[in-house]
């Protein structure tokens, strides 16, 4: 019985430290539809390994502008970038032989009558086939944020979950006897479970914000990495991050580790 009471006494201190460390779920509130309306320019750099001596560096342009149509009201992104591809036997020259990376279009939003029961910000991205061997990929996906009602020792400033299923296909004239060289066709489920945490008035920590877990419905697997990012505003419109991924679960196969960094202006 001193066992029994000796646990539940445990258990009662346990819940009670991690909702101070913490904040207990019934205290968020969802904050999805205050989006802003801010313009935001981002230039990123990106050194991914993964696994198999093969390296990749990416640099990619990011841009953030607001949307408004009769009720809806939402936000657009533009992605484009370029990408080099090589390993350890490559000449040091070939690491700066860069090709056209992917190029993608992400749109969301929230009508404020017809879809605000969802309490969601519903959307879609489109990704181009220019550095992505002929492959077209649409997908609907769907985004919440909510905010703490109250502060706790961790300071949590948010979390923002978003799904999103991306689907892949041929265009026209594109086949693997044409195009031998091209990906198995896309057809995954995107998870990003992110949550913030305010180090300091101008420094944050953001888990699982750039890079998230995914599924592979085409062939079974999965993809789940921890990724942290540090965000600090060191002037009014400027954002310095940088942020680093490693994989912990890859029966679907992406990268070992990736290190990144980003410079942002808003205006």
């Amino acid at each position: 019985m001193k066992i029994l009471l000796s646990l539940l006494l445990s258990l009662f201190v346990s819940v009670s430290w991690a909702e101070d460390l913490l904040v207990p779920i019934s205290k968020f509130d969802n904050d999805s539809q205050q989006l802003t309306d801010s313009r935001v320019l981002e230039f990123w750099g990106y050194h991914n390994y993964d696994g198999s001596d093969n390296y990749q560096n990416i640099l990619r342009m990011r841009f953030y502008n607001p949307l408004e149509a009769g009720d809806w009201r939402g936000r657009i992104r533009f992605d484009t970038a370029y990408a080099s591809n090589y390993n350890s036997i490559s000449s040091a020259n070939n690491a700066g032989q860069y090709s056209a990376g992917n190029t993608l279009i992400t749109i969301w939003g929230q009508d404020r009558t017809f879809l605000k029961p969802l309490g969601a910000l519903v959307g879609g991205r489109v990704i181009f086939p220019f550095g992505n061997n002929g492959q077209w990929a649409v997908g609907p996906q769907l985004g919440w944020s909510f905010v703490p009602e109250v502060t706790s020792l961790l300071h949590v400033t948010d979390f923002s979950p978003l799904v999103r299923y991306m689907y892949g296909f041929d265009g026209k004239n594109n086949s693997f006897t044409a195009n031998p060289n091209q990906p198995p066709l896309m057809r995954t489920l995107q998870l990003f479970p992110t949550i913030g945490f305010q180090l300091s008035p101008n420094t944050m920590l953001r888990f699982w914000d750039e890079n998230g877990a995914v599924y592979n419905s085409a062939g079974g697997g999965w993809f789940v990495p921890i990724d942290a990012m540090v965000t600090h505003r060191f002037a009014k419109q400027w954002v310095f991050a940088v942020g680093a991924s490693k994989q912990v679960i890859q029966t679907y196969p992406q990268y070992e580790w990736s290190t990144y960094a980003k410079i942002s202006y808003n205006f």
